[in-house]
């Protein structure tokens, strides 16, 4: 269960302390994309999360690590001037070793944000990366995501029953 819980757990990505962040040594953040930075139907990058990634680039690096495939991300690496892994299959190490090997980072120099313990928060506790949980902000997600959130739910009724994480207990 220690590779469910997340190091930080927020409500959303503007709450998070990107400063505390830095001064922990991240270098880069890889952000889930649905339901994460965007609802899932959402198709290009609203207002405010540009501006939230216009002050971050002169921090971080971002990429923007997704289970979706490349043409879903297409319209945030133009729009938010990103990178991109597109069909990540997280929780596989794969997408998260090769990010770390062509980008030259360490494990305690990289940030994963995402909404789902399965794919985000596992994906990340396995290759030694700091984990941030953040609740989805839209309601509408596909069905591979119903199916983790079935799990999710035994999950996060252990981890509760332990008071080692409570749903909308936010923390950093």
């Amino acid at each position: 269960m220690q590779n469910f819980i997340p190091d930080i757990y927020q409500k959303n990505i503007y709450d998070i302390d990107y400063m505390r962040l830095k001064k922990m040594g991240i270098k880069c953040l890889l952000f889930d994309l649905d339901n994460t930075l965007v609802p899932v139907k959402t198709t290009m990058p609203p207002q405010k999360l540009k501006e939230l990634f216009l002050y971050l680039e002169n921090n971080f690096k971002i990429i923007i690590v997704s289970n979706s495939n490349h043409k879903r991300l297409i319209p945030f690496k133009e729009g938010l001037n990103v990178d991109v892994a597109a069909s990540s299959r997280k929780p596989s190490k794969k997408k998260y070793l090769k990010i770390m090997n062509m980008y030259k980072f360490k494990e305690h120099e990289i940030a994963g944000i995402g909404d789902q313990l399965l794919t985000d928060i596992f994906g990340a506790n396995r290759v030694g990366i700091t984990s941030i949980l953040i609740s989805p902000i839209g309601e509408y997600e596909k069905f591979g995501t119903k199916i983790n959130r079935f799990f999710e739910k035994f999950i996060y009724y252990y981890l509760k029953k332990k008071n080692i994480l409570i749903k909308g207990r936010f923390y950093e």
